[in-house]
């Protein structure tokens, strides 16, 4: 009777410095990306595109502060792996409230495309933060 060797899956293998290296400088660049997007909102040059933008939206501009807030803290609880579930949910709501925004409030469909790209790409920074190389570790 032949020997079989034993499958061995691939995910199975302990990750190398290299994909978690990878999967670091991903996350990082996702923070900061939030980080900066956050901050933009507290630029209050009345001819800025978020003053703009959110007085077309018609709830003040307290509102711009409040999501600027909640994008950066959203993408500084990315940091950690215990906090990376809060943080997703936090930049996942800006996100969907975006969609939304642009879609019903300013009519302009098109727009809500990008916020429906970063919708996915916190998706894959944490399903990668929790299934991933880094969550082992």
């Amino acid at each position: 009777m032949p020997v079989t060797p034993d499958l061995k899956l691939v995910v199975d293998d302990e990750p190398t410095r290299i994909s978690i290296i990878l999967a670091w400088m991903a996350r990082v660049a996702v923070v900061a990306a939030f980080v900066f997007i956050g901050a933009t909102k507290f630029d209050n040059d009345p001819r800025g595109e978020w003053v703009k933008i959110f007085e077309r939206i018609g709830w003040g501009q307290w509102f711009r502060y409040f999501t600027g807030a909640v994008q950066i803290t959203g993408a500084l609880l990315l940091l950690p792996r215990w906090t990376l579930t809060i943080g997703a949910g936090l930049l996942a709501c800006t996100m969907l409230g975006a969609m939304i925004v642009d879609i019903v409030v300013l009519h302009a469909v098109g727009y809500a495309f990008l916020p429906l790209v970063l919708l996915g790409i916190i998706g894959a920074t944490w399903f990668a933060g929790t299934y991933g190389s880094t969550s082992r570790r």
